[in-house]
C-alpha cells in the first residue's frame, strides 16, 4: 500500500504531461511552423501527426481517471477528504475528455476524409474546429495542472 500512491501518482502525472504537453507542442510549436506551408502540406502533416498523438491521448484518457480515482478513494478516502482542488480537477478532466472524444469522432474523421479527397478548403475548416477544441483543452489542462500543484495550499 505504501508503494501504491507513488506509482499511481507518477502514472497520473506522466499521462497529464503527455496529453497537455502534446497539445502545447501542437499549438505553440508545430502549428506556427506550418503556417507558411501549402494547404496540402500543412493538412497532410496534421493528418499524419494526429493518429500518433491521439493514440497517446487515448492512453491518457484511460490512465488519468483510473489513477485519479485510485488516489481519491485509496489514498484520500474519498472526495470529501481530497479537497476542493481535486473536485476542480475531476470536473475539468471530464470536460476535457468529452471535448477530446467529440474531436476524435467528429472533426478528426472529417479532416482525414477531406485530406484523402484533397479538399483543402474543407480540411482547413475541420482543422480550425480541431484547433479551437485543442486550445480550449489546453487552457483547461493548464487550470487542472494549477489546481493539482497549488490546491493543497487553498484555504
Amino acid at each position: 500500500m505504501d508503494l501504491l500512491f507513488p506509482v499511481v501518482s507518477t502514472l497520473h502525472t506522466l499521462a497529464a504531461v503527455v496529453w497537455v504537453g502534446g497539445m502545447f507542442f501542437a499549438h505553440f510549436v508545430l502549428r506556427p511552423s506550418l503556417v507558411n506551408e501549402s494547404p496540402a502540406t500543412r493538412l497532410g502533416v496534421w493528418s499524419h501527426v494526429f493518429p500518433r498523438f491521439f493514440a497517446w491521448v487515448w492512453i491518457a484518457v484511460i490512465v488519468l481517471p483510473a489513477t485519479g480515482y485510485a488516489m481519491v478513494f485509496v489514498d484520500f478516502g474519498g472526495f470529501a477528504a481530497a479537497g476542493r482542488h481535486v473536485e476542480v480537477m475531476h470536473g475539468l478532466s471530464w470536460a476535457m475528455t468529452a471535448l477530446f472524444a467529440f474531436l476524435f469522432f467528429k472533426p478528426y474523421p472529417a479532416l482525414q476524409a477531406a485530406v484523402a479527397n484533397k479538399d483543402w478548403a474543407l480540411g482547413a475548416k475541420h482543422i480550425a474546429t480541431i484547433r479551437r477544441i485543442v486550445t480550449t483543452n489546453l487552457i483547461l489542462g493548464f487550470i487542472v495542472i494549477i489546481a493539482g500543484v497549488s490546491g493543497r495550499f487553498w484555504g
